[in-house]
């Protein structure tokens, strides 16, 4: 598995015990080591700094959008295509069951591999994956079908084609008409949730924040370039940015917190897709009982609150 920076003490003494396992039958030595390796895991997964955080949340075996829906949905039939221009690999849609539910899932998707990232343009958006996501919104909302959405992108692309094509427009779009949209929304950052890019998806009744996720207007290279002239300050712009679930809670950005396995997703993926499957039912099931005119209403009160001033 590969490992963090951090992380090489714990990955060390997990390779020394497997090591032993296969050179000795004394378990009393295994067994102390076992208990230090307990110790050490806690110690450093419980203490995570930001900056940790956001490497965790980029993790190259950290479950991706697909994996999720394999785990968690059935009958997922991909939509493609937003009639206007193509179709964006980096942001999948479709519909699908929720144990038996029928929903609209849709998630900025990345690649494992040089070629496919290149594919899936690294889970960064073009306006028509965010036009194709809005097509299929509206589409939901003619039927009553709930939309879930799953983000995990370091932003929008920026690209030259991406700018002429209406990047800004196309998110723009979406954060209005998302805001009206008469059925139930729920968002959930399972890696990176890099400003625009992620609020093109992210305008729900709910929104939840994995553990080991960030949501942030900026990534922390980007905010430390701006404000120190220098991404090397990245760790330090983490900080100040308030990005992890637990700040996000407490200032009232997102509405809930889904807990990962101890050392993030990519530890027990099936775990972390039980626990993603759990909250996404419990904040349907509650958004399933609200008129519609309302849930309206209350999204909008939702995000009129944000960003209160204090003197």
């Amino acid at each position: 598995m590969a490992g963090l920076d951090f992380e090489r003490p714990i990955l060390e003494l997990e390779r020394k015990i497997e090591e032993l396992r296969h050179i000795t039958a004394d378990k009393e030595v295994i067994r102390r080591l076992e208990i230090e390796l307990e110790k050490k895991k806690g110690d450093t997964y419980q203490n995570l700094t930001p900056w940790q955080k956001v490497k965790i949340a980029r993790h190259p075996n950290r479950p991706y959008t697909m994996d999720y829906i394999g785990m968690i949905f059935t009958d997922f039939y991909e939509l493609h295509g937003d009639r206007l221009f193509g179709d964006d690999k980096a942001l999948i849609a479709g519909l699908a069951k929720l144990d038996g539910d029928k929903v609209l899932v849709m998630g900025h998707q990345k690649g494992r591999d040089t070629k496919e990232n290149l594919m899936r343009n690294f889970g960064c958006a073009h306006p028509e994956g965010y036009r194709k996501a809005l097509r299929l919104m509206q589409l939901a909302q003619k039927f009553g079908v709930p939309i879930i959405t799953l983000v995990d992108t370091p932003g929008a692309y920026p690209g030259v084609g991406a700018e002429e094509r209406g990047q800004a427009q196309a998110i723009a779009l979406n954060l209005r008409e998302m805001s009206d949209i008469a059925v139930p929304i729920v968002v959930a950052v399972i890696g990176e949730g890099g400003s625009g890019g992620a609020l093109g998806i992210g305008i729900g009744d709910r929104v939840c924040v994995m553990e080991n996720a960030y949501y942030s207007v900026i990534s922390p290279e980007g905010c430390a370039a701006i404000l120190w002239k220098d991404s090397a300050k990245a760790e330090f712009a983490a900080e100040a940015l308030k990005l992890t679930a637990p700040e996000l809670l407490k200032l009232g950005i997102i509405d809930d917190i889904i807990p990962e396995p101890q050392g993030g997703a990519h530890r027990d993926p099936q775990i972390s897709g039980k626990n993603l499957k759990a909250a996404l039912k419990k904040h349907l099931q509650e958004l399933k009982q609200i008129p519609a005119d309302k849930l309206i209403l209350l999204r909008y009160q939702k995000f009129r609150k944000m960003g209160a001033f204090v003197n």
